[in-house]
């Protein structure tokens, strides 16, 4: 079974932004991941000093075949170390998985799937 990590923001933390409705996207991805046949989990992080120990942490506790990085890391202007610091750290604790990028929280599966 291919495996899928997805990296992105913890949407309860952005100001302005429905984190309720986002997660509920999130869950709905991740059964998309499931009827594919592909074992996906998330790691939600803060850009504050906490975001490398949850990557970490996440990238080794199996192989990964795809990281996926969201959007809301990879299009936001001030994010952009945190998005330079997960390309990273994902070569660094994770050098076998592709490396995937989504547009929001309703397309990981097919960012993953090109990979895959």
């Amino acid at each position: 079974m291919s495996s899928v990590l997805i990296v992105g923001i913890d949407p309860h933390a952005v100001p302005g932004l429905d984190g309720d409705a986002i997660s509920a996207a999130l869950e709905r991805e991740l059964v998309r991941f499931g009827e594919r046949g592909i074992d996906a989990a998330t790691v939600l992080v803060t850009w504050d000093g906490a975001a490398e120990a949850a990557i970490v942490g996440a990238l080794v506790t199996r192989p990964w075949d795809v990281v996926v990085v969201g959007g809301g890391i990879r299009k936001a202007e001030a994010l952009l170390s945190l998005f330079e610091q997960v390309v990273n750290l994902v070569r660094r604790h994770a050098p076998g998985a592709a490396v995937a990028f989504s547009t929001g929280v309703s397309d990981s599966v097919e960012a993953a799937e090109r990979w895959l």
